[in-house]
C-alpha cells in the first residue's frame, strides 16, 4: 500500500467519509480514502495537518506537536471506515482497546498523515486492527486498535 499521494483520485472523499462516520469539526479527523483493498482488510487514509487545528492553542504553544491520542483516533476513524466497507454498514465502530501503542515521531502543522489501517480479526461483535501513522516516509505512531461494533442507539 502506498504512504504517498497517489497519481488517481481517492477512493473516498469528504462527503462520503461524512456518510460512514458520525464524527464531526473538530473529530472528524480523515480528509480522504486514498485506497481500500477489501480483499486484504487494508486501507490507507489522510489527514492534512495544520494550524488551524485548535489543539495547537494549548500542545504546545510555541513548539506545536500533534498530540499523540489524536493521532490514534484518526487511525480508529480509518480503521471504522475499513470495517463499514468490509459489510458492517448499519453498525458503528467505537474504540474499545488500544495496545502496543508506541509514539515514534512528533507530527508538526504542514504535516500529512498517511493512516494505514490492517484487520487482524472481525466478528459480527468486533474486531482488531494493527494501525500505522506514516509522516515524510516515517513511522510517527503504532498501535492494535480494538473495537466494538454497536448500533448508533447504543452509544
Amino acid at each position: 500500500m502506498q504512504s504517498e499521494a497517489p497519481a488517481q483520485p481517492p477512493a473516498l472523499g469528504i462527503k462520503e467519509i461524512m456518510e460512514i462516520l458520525p464524527h464531526r469539526y473538530p473529530f472528524l479527523m480523515v480528509d480522504r480514502i486514498l485506497d481500500i483493498d477489501l480483499e486484504n482488510s487494508k486501507i490507507v487514509g489522510i489527514k492534512g495537518v495544520t494550524m488551524n487545528e485548535e489543539f495547537f492553542q494549548g500542545h504546545f504553544p510555541g513548539a506545536p506537536i500533534m498530540p499523540g491520542v489524536l493521532i490514534l483516533e484518526a487511525l480508529a476513524q480509518t480503521a471504522g471506515i475499513l470495517i463499514h466497507e468490509k459489510g458492517h454498514k448499519n453498525k458503528t465502530a467505537v474504540l474499545l482497546s488500544v495496545n502496543h501503542g508506541k509514539f515514534r515521531n512528533p507530527v508538526h502543522p504542514g504535516d500529512t498523515l498517511y493512516l494505514h489501517a490492517e484487520g487482524i480479526h472481525f466478528s459480527g461483535k468486533g474486531g482488531k486492527v494493527k494501525g500505522r501513522a506514516i509522516v515524510n516516509g516515517k513511522l510517527a505512531v503504532e498501535a492494535e486498535i480494538g473495537f466494538a461494533l454497536r448500533e448508533m442507539e447504543q452509544i
